[in-house]
């Protein structure tokens, strides 16, 4: 517990000091609206770099926020059965589930070609 407890305390990432009394804090945090579906370019391919041999079915190209990105790819994991992770624009399906993922996208409404190989 106190090493989580640390890193949490520890991390000084976005947090602004000043010493300037007319100072006024500006918010950048602000979340990037997600363009919709059917303006979305996405390229959907399977990886097996740098995953000791195992497939992973990798969705990238996604516009928006990262709430967004988390949603979509909560469902894709939902509807394959799979584990998988979404972060860095990119969605994470752990196996080959390419041509199950290219049909729930375009039932979804996006835009998806397959890439690679």
């Amino acid at each position: 517990m106190s090493d989580k407890r640390s890193k949490k305390f520890n991390s000084f990432e976005g947090i602004v000091f000043s010493t300037a009394p007319d100072y006024v804090f500006e918010d950048n945090s602000l979340q990037e609206e997600s363009s919709p579906s059917r303006v979305q370019d996405l390229r959907v391919q399977l990886d097996k770099k740098r995953r000791a041999g195992k497939a992973v079915t990798l969705i990238t190209g996604f516009n928006g926020s990262f709430g967004d990105l988390e949603t979509l790819g909560r469902k894709l994991k939902q509807k394959c059965g799979v584990g998988g992770s979404a972060k860095d624009g990119e969605i994470l399906i752990q196996g080959d589930f390419r041509e199950k993922i290219l049909t729930i996208l375009k039932e979804e409404g996006y835009k998806v070609k397959l890439a690679g190989g």
